[in-house]
């Protein structure tokens, strides 16, 4: 007599549902595997190049006005000349900078508009100068400004911060970063005595700027 073996479909299912879960397990693991690694070659590669944030010297700042419309309006117009030089430091790193917008500040009141800079690739250890004409128009600006310009005036210098907000992305071989916001700032002191009636005000000496990513 043989014996026969009734299995049930509802049987016969989990054994099914043992056999795909296991593939989806496999999958799951050999994605997650290739993934993992792809994230450690990434990671590896970017602490070996991890690159240097951009260097900026400011080479030259001239005034050629500011002056307050009237003391009772409080409203300031400007014009200003900037000459920096920035540097890649980096070897193996390339750097575009998408957005560059620069304006000037003076005891923490910004008294140029934001002019902006074209965009630019700057290649490995490259160095390149940059310009700009700062003005402003009516700008509004605090009641003691034109006390402390006179003060400034009687010290025979005056400070004035130059700033850069801008994107940039770093590019290794043929691979580019996403975007990242930097700042740049700098300070000019400019000769600003009694005696000198005549613009330009010239700044005094170069300074390095301070970089923030």
């Amino acid at each position: 007599m043989s014996q026969i073996s009734i299995t049930s479909p509802k049987h016969c299912a989990k054994k099914g549902g043992i056999n795909i879960n296991n593939r989806h397990k496999k999958l799951f693991f050999t994605f997650s595997t290739f993934f993992t690694g792809l994230l450690i070659v990434i990671f590896l590669v970017w602490l070996i190049l991890h690159p240097e944030k951009p260097e900026f010297s400011l080479t030259e700042a001239d005034i050629y006005s500011l002056n307050l419309t009237s003391s009772s309006t409080h409203l300031l117009n400007s014009s200003i000349q900037l000459t920096l030089f920035s540097k890649n430091p980096n070897k193996k790193v390339g750097i575009y900078y998408d957005k560059l917008l620069v304006y000037a500040a003076y005891r923490g009141q910004q008294i140029t508009s934001e002019a902006s800079l074209p965009p630019f690739y700057q290649s490995h250890e490259e160095i390149n100068l940059l310009t700009a004409f700062l003005q402003g128009t009516e700008l509004p600006v605090a009641q003691s400004f034109g006390y402390q310009i006179s003060r400034d005036r009687s010290t025979g210098k005056i400070i004035i911060g130059l700033k850069m907000d801008g994107k940039l992305r770093w590019k290794i071989g043929t691979w580019v970063s996403g975007a990242y916001r930097f700042n740049v700032n700098c300070l000019a002191i400019v000769a600003f005595g009694q005696n000198m009636t005549t613009p330009p005000l010239a700044s005094i000496q170069g300074t390095r700027c301070s970089t923030t990513i």
